[in-house]
This record gives structure tokens, C-alpha cells and sequence, in this order.
């Protein structure tokens, strides 16, 4: 048995921290996968407002997790981590610095190793209709849907060259990424889910803008072909709160691949557990 847990879309709530730090120590997983959307924003940050964001770093996650491991000694898990697109990149840095104080391993455009898996990391989503850009790109063209606002445009935390933001996108990164790997039992944590699919829902029916409708399904086109194409064992996505209580589905299958969705919208902690061996039997609990 190889036991993990799936957990996204913290915005900095520490009641969600409380809860996620209590569990790992309760059922000791051997994996946790946090898929992005991490430090405090909006209405988290107000209520977390005796930090700042570096504050809730070092003062708060750092201490937490550093307990967290000085308890479980040898049942510490394997943690990895990426940011979402509500993290300001410039705390990259920070979470490198965890990694080196063995707290987490910060896995975005990576690939690491556990056991006979593959494990790779990627944090970009499709333009959205939000004004904060750091870890938005185009997803297979220079296309904005109707509604949402270029990746040129916007606002940064970090300086990024402009052909990058103009001529990179979602799906050329991936294939960089993985390159000839054989994926078979490889996990894939996106923050962004694929499209089209039970985890990319929003409530937007009978919205218009100018008389267009607008898109129902927000995910990435480039992670849905990617899956189609390579057929990877599994992708663990977060970005989309509303979407499994619209759908009434927190996982999906594209082919033989199984997709789990860990972002919620309620209050609770959303935990999706499965064991890597056998994924199909994957639960979801909220606390």
C-alpha cells in the first residue's frame, strides 16, 4: 500500500492548515500532494492579517511543518508542493527554502521520484478573468476566451521577459517536461484541471458578455490532449472550488487515466485519499 492524500486551494486559511497538519499525524500517509493556491489572498489574508505573506511563511508553515516532522521522526511524509495562480511568484524562493529545510519539496516543471513512480509538478493555468498573471499562459494559442484577460495584460510579482508571455504556452511546456518518459505510472499534479471534464466546471449558465456565451468549462485544452495523447496513471488538479459542486463529481477518467479534484468551496479542509497502487478506490472527506 502506498498511501497519499490530494489537498489544493488553501488561500492561506489556517483552520485548513489545523486540520491537514492533525491528519497527516493521525493517518500518516506516506505522500501528500498540495496542488497550488497556498498562501493567504483575499478575504484569508484579511483574516490572517497579523501576517504578511513572508510572515506566513516563515512564522506559520515553516513552523508548523517543522513540528510536523520533528513528531513523526521516519513517518514524515513525502510532501510535494507547487503554487497556484493566486501565489505571487516571488515567494518561489520560499518554498525552495523549505525544500532545503526538508519540509517539502517544491516540484513545478519537475520530475522526482518515489519508489517505481514518476511524480511531475506544473503550476500554469489558461487566462483567467483575474488581473493577477504570474502563473498564467496561453494554453495551446495566443487565444483569450470571451470574458477572460490576456496573459499580457495584468498584473506580475516578478519581471517576465514579453516573448515569453506572447509565445509560450501550456501545452509546449508539457512536452518539454516529459520529453520520451514513459508515463505509465506517472502522477501528474496540475493546479489547472483539463477541460471539459467533471473538475473544470464553473457557474457561469446563461452567462453572456456581448451577447456571447461564456464557456462553462474553464480548464486547460493543452492537459486534456496531453492526457488523451500519453495516457499518464494519474492527475491530481485543484483551481476550480465550485466545480465538484456543480458537477456532484470530484474525480473524472479521460481513457484509463484517473482525475481527482481537491478544491472545495465550502469552509472544510476537502482530503482526497487513494492509494497509489490502487488508485480507483480513492475517497474524498471533508473536515
Amino acid at each position: 500500500m502506498k498511501k497519499c492524500i490530494h489537498i489544493s486551494d488553501f488561500h492561506g486559511s489556517i483552520y485548513r492548515y489545523k486540520n491537514l497538519i492533525k491528519y497527516i499525524s493521525t493517518h500518516l500517509p506516506q505522500i501528500v500532494f498540495i496542488g497550488g493556491d497556498i498562501l493567504p489572498t483575499g478575504f484569508n489574508y484579511i483574516q490572517n492579517d497579523e501576517y504578511s505573506i513572508g510572515g506566513f511563511i516563515n512564522d506559520f508553515l515553516f513552523k508548523e511543518f517543522s513540528a510536523l516532522k520533528e513528531k513523526l521522526s521516519e513517518n514524515y511524509p513525502r510532501i510535494f508542493v507547487i503554487l497556484g495562480n493566486d501565489d505571487p511568484a516571488i515567494y518561489i524562493d520560499s518554498m525552495i527554502s523549505g525544500e532545503k529545510m526538508g519540509l517539502w519539496e517544491y516540484i513545478h516543471n519537475r520530475k522526482v521520484e518515489f519508489e517505481a513512480y514518476s511524480i511531475y509538478g506544473y503550476a500554469f493555468v489558461p487566462p483567467t478573468p483575474f488581473r493577477f498573471k504570474d502563473w498564467e499562459k496561453y494554453d495551446v494559442s495566443r487565444f483569450t476566451d470571451v470574458g477572460d484577460i490576456s496573459p499580457e495584460k495584468g498584473i506580475r510579482s516578478i519581471v517576465v521577459p514579453e516573448d515569453k508571455i506572447r509565445y509560450e504556452t501550456i501545452d509546449k511546456d508539457i512536452a518539454k517536461l516529459v520529453g520520451d518518459d514513459d508515463l505509465s505510472k506517472a502522477v501528474f499534479l496540475f493546479h489547472s484541471p483539463p477541460y471539459q471534464t467533471n473538475l473544470d466546471r464553473v457557474d457561469r449558465q446563461g452567462k453572456m458578455i456581448n451577447h456571447v456565451p461564456l464557456d462553462e468549462n474553464v480548464g486547460s485544452i493543452a492537459i486534456r490532449r496531453f492526457i488523451e495523447k500519453q495516457k499518464p496513471y494519474v492527475t491530481l488538479h485543484g483551481h476550480i472550488h465550485e466545480s465538484t459542486r456543480l458537477t456532484g463529481n470530484w474525480q473524472d477518467k479521460i481513457g484509463q487515466t484517473i482525475l481527482f479534484n481537491a478544491a472545495h468551496d465550502g469552509t472544510e479542509l476537502s482530503i482526497v485519499s487513494f492509494d497509489l497502487e490502487h488508485p480507483e478506490k480513492a475517497a474524498r472527506v471533508l473536515i
